[in-house]
């Protein structure tokens, strides 16, 4: 170590740890999540654009999908309407989804697109509207106009990645009748990540990743198969908020990404940990049988660890 940082050695390790994983991810598409939670924080934000610009530079084609929950309840809250929430999901009325498309489409994906451009031109803001990207239909009378992913139509977004931009997709749909749609964020990445075939769906979250045991941080299962999350969904040793960041990523790795990952996006670079090295840093979900000791009745056994990219 120096007094600046790590000693040249290091960094010289480190960077020649990634490179294979850079040739290896080289022209794939790497659809990762922001949650709104992440974008409140400016500094989560900041380091959030530096890692995706470095995406960019280094010949991988990422693709944002950005959620807005805490924002939408506050400015819900400064127009004294009530949010009401049912199994997770926002009440969505007429008024709710003409405040969460402001929000989601003019306010939050506009400070993700501000933020990486500030490294270039290479942002572009849209939403599930868009070019008739996310189609939905209503999920539930009861949630209102909260829609549920039918199809994706990704020319658009194929599109801006043959011209080498980043694509920065709010979570809204739309109905065939044209009925605009508040979507949950998790779904739209996983659904989208699907469609474009991509290499990598990842969901960056509050958490580290899928535990074993809830209450202990060292139970991190850092790699299991869409089998084994089925099965824990159906145990009930999956439960509560983590079900749906789960289904999203069984759907992802199921409708055509090759996998997906859960990440606590409160890391600085988060992304480059879990991208470029051997061990990784969160939960990687895979279509096939997990690495032998990577079930999620005996995670952190380190050779579970091995080439987790």
């Amino acid at each position: 170590m120096t007094g600046r940082g790590y000693s040249p050695e290091l960094r010289t390790a480190a960077l020649l740890e990634a490179l294979p994983y850079l040739q290896r991810f080289r022209g794939s598409v790497i659809v990762v999540k922001l949650g709104g939670n992440a974008i409140v924080d400016d500094e989560v934000l900041r380091t959030f654009a530096t890692d995706i610009v470095l995406l960019r530079s280094v010949g991988l084609r990422p693709v944002v999908v950005h959620g807005g929950g805490p924002q939408i309840g506050q400015l819900l809250e400064r127009l004294g309407k009530a949010s009401t929430f049912r199994d997770g999901l926002r009440v969505t009325d007429a008024e709710t989804l003409e405040v969460a498309r402001m929000v989601l489409v003019g306010k939050v994906g506009r400070d993700v697109v501000g933020r990486i451009n500030r490294h270039g031109a290479y942002a572009v803001g849209m939403s599930g509207e868009d070019g008739g990207l996310i189609r939905a239909v209503v999920r539930d009378p009861e949630l209102g106009l909260v829609g549920d992913v039918v199809a994706v139509s990704p020319g658009i977004v194929e599109r801006l990645l043959a011209e080498d931009m980043i694509p920065v997709v709010s979570s809204i749909g739309v109905a065939e009748d044209g009925q605009a749609l508040n979507i949950n964020a998790d779904t739209v990445a996983g659904a989208l990540g699907g469609a474009l075939g991509a290499e990598k769906v990842v969901f960056l979250t509050d958490v580290s990743g899928l535990m074993s045991d809830v209450d202990d941080p060292s139970s991190l299962v850092a790699r299991a198969s869409v089998a084994e999350l089925e099965a824990g969904i159906a145990s009930g040793r999956i439960a509560g908020g983590m079900v749906p960041k789960v289904l999203s990523c069984i759907h992802a790795v199921r409708s055509g990404a090759a996998s997906a990952h859960l990440l606590d996006g409160r890391i600085p670079h988060v992304l480059l940990l879990e991208l470029f090295t051997d061990a990784g840093i969160g939960t990687m979900i895979t279509p096939g049988t997990a690495a032998a000791g990577a079930a999620a009745t005996t995670p952190s056994d380190t050779a579970t660890q091995e080439a987790r990219p």
